[in-house]
């Protein structure tokens, strides 16, 4: 049997990608972005067509997000932030209700999120992990709006 495939490839050409940063952990941040950054550059992107905003932290992220979906001026959207675990229960609240409220934005308006806060345990891990993880944010995101037109054009 012959399958016909949908692939999509990560090119930001003609592209607009709208990047929610969290301010929470600000060196995370900052890296999680400079990781962000150069994907973007390696994909070709235009940058008068890439805005950063930022937000208090990640529970204010999907706000931000919904906000920049309902504009209809993105093709993609990224979020990049870090919940770090302390001693109390607040870290399962946050990463769990970032992540849900990230993928609520990203099914009710059709727009590919590349989810880049991380969860960590420890400053160390979200050191370690930040620009790869900006990165591969980007990347998905990408990947995700290629596939979408081609859907839209299949």
């Amino acid at each position: 049997m012959s399958l016909r495939r949908l692939t999509a490839g990560a090119r930001a050409d003609n592209l607009r990608v709208g990047i929610v940063l969290s301010r929470f952990n600000p060196e995370i941040g900052e890296l999680l972005l400079e990781g962000a950054t150069r994907a973007l550059q390696d994909a070709g992107a235009d940058e008068k067509s890439v805005t950063v905003v930022t937000v208090p932290g990640a529970l204010e992220s999907p706000l931000a997000l919904q906000r920049l979906a309902q504009s209809g001026d993105y093709d993609a959207l990224v979020a990049l932030g870090a919940v770090i675990r302390g001693e109390t229960y607040h870290f399962e609240i946050v990463a769990n209700e970032s992540a849900a409220g990230v993928s609520s934005v990203q099914l009710e308006f059709g727009i590919p999120i590349g989810n880049g806060i991380l969860t960590t345990d420890t400053d160390e891990q979200a050191r370690e992990r930040a620009s790869g993880k900006g990165r591969e944010a980007v990347v998905a995101a990408l990947e995700m709006a290629h596939l979408l037109a081609a859907i839209d054009e299949d």
